[in-house]
């Protein structure tokens, strides 16, 4: 087996492959796929630094002790509780023909303290606490699991990977290719290495802009932000579902329909048996975030009973098999590629 020749001819592939795949014009959605949470959380940091500076300036100088705040019972009077704790920092009236709501405000310096009163009598209180870093750490593992992996890695690899033979195919172009003097295992390695440089490019960039984004407000380092984690779960997420769609589009006409039925599989993946869990690839990448985000948390009752735990597979095991099933994939498609054959009437 001449390995040095193959080697050649996958990096020629590559090489040609590109420019096609960063700069296809059918592909562009996907740097905007790669670009909306950097902008949502350039956006949220804009305005959890504003609240900040309006928080440290305006409110905690006029903070009360928390002891006083704690103290407050419901049934209190309204003008009890404003000469025991002084003006509050907001107020919020609703006046009716019948009622009148009063939400009076204060702070302990760190947390928010809502006093809700009716007719002048205090119904309840809620507490809000500022945003903080550990809060924050599991919200952006919620984002990144059922969002992020999900979704828009999801959908950009199936605009990358799709249309390595795919769009080929579309654009009458893919005889080329076929025509040359180049093993089809070879072709297919050539176009795989090209659409996961890209995918792993364009989706591990998003992920570090995110989570430099999220840290500017709370001065994080890397280490404490598990950095280096997500972006290898980004790019093994690029790994896995590229052979997947790279797979879908040289056996399907129309690969919509496998990658509606792949994204329908691994959302369903909270809800199968612990068995079958383990036949999908969100499994693995879930097992390997730094940051477990519980779906049960904000979930609907009767939507959570259904949920069916799973032990997480340990990270070198995990990691082991999603590579195990790109393998398998791969040469899966490999074997088909030796098969394919042209007609552009038909495809």
């Amino acid at each position: 087996m001449n390995w040095q020749l193959w080697l050649a001819q996958i990096r020629a592939v590559v090489r040609l492959e590109m420019r096609k795949t960063f700069l296809s014009r059918r592909g562009l959605w996907v740097y905007l796929l790669a670009a909306a949470p950097v902008l949502l959380f350039f956006g949220r940091t804009v305005d959890v630094m504003r609240s900040r500076e309006w928080f440290d300036t305006s409110v905690a100088p006029h903070a009360v002790s928390r002891a006083a705040l704690e103290s407050i019972q419901p049934g209190a009077n309204l003008e009890d509780v404003e000469a025991r704790l002084g003006e509050p920092y907001s107020r919020r009236v609703f006046q009716s023909r019948r009622h009148s709501q009063t939400w009076l405000s204060y702070t302990d310096g760190s947390n928010t303290y809502t006093f809700r009163f009716s007719d002048g009598t205090l119904e309840g209180v809620s507490t809000r606490d500022r945003a903080n870093f550990q809060d924050d750490a599991l919200i952006y593992a919620t984002f990144f699991q059922f969002f992020y992996l999900r979704l828009l890695i999801f959908f950009g690899c199936v605009g990358i990977f799709v249309n390595l033979f795919r769009g080929e195919m579309m654009n009458k172009s893919l005889h080329f290719y076929l025509l040359a003097p180049v093993r089809r295992e070879v072709l297919v390695a050539g176009k795989f290495v090209a659409g996961l440089i890209a995918a792993s490019v364009i989706f591990c960039t998003s992920t570090a802009l995110q989570l430099w984004m999220f840290s500017i407000p709370f001065h994080a380092t890397i280490e404490s932000l598990h950095a280096a984690n997500y972006i290898g779960v980004t790019a093994l997420a690029c790994l896995g579902y590229g052979s997947v769609f790279l797979a879908a589009g040289l056996i399907a006409v129309n690969p919509l329909l496998p990658a509606a039925i792949v994204l329908l599989w691994e959302a369903a993946n909270l809800f199968l048996p612990s068995a079958l869990k383990k036949i999908s690839i969100i499994f693995y990448l879930q097992s390997l975030c730094p940051v477990l985000a519980p779906p049960e948390k904000d979930m609907n009752p009767l939507l959570a009973l259904l949920v069916n735990s799973a032990e997480p597979t340990p990270a070198a095991l995990a990691i082991l098999g999603l590579l195990a099933v790109t393998a398998l994939v791969l040469t899966w498609s490999a074997f088909r590629a030796r098969k394919l054959e042209i007609n552009y009437s038909s495809d």
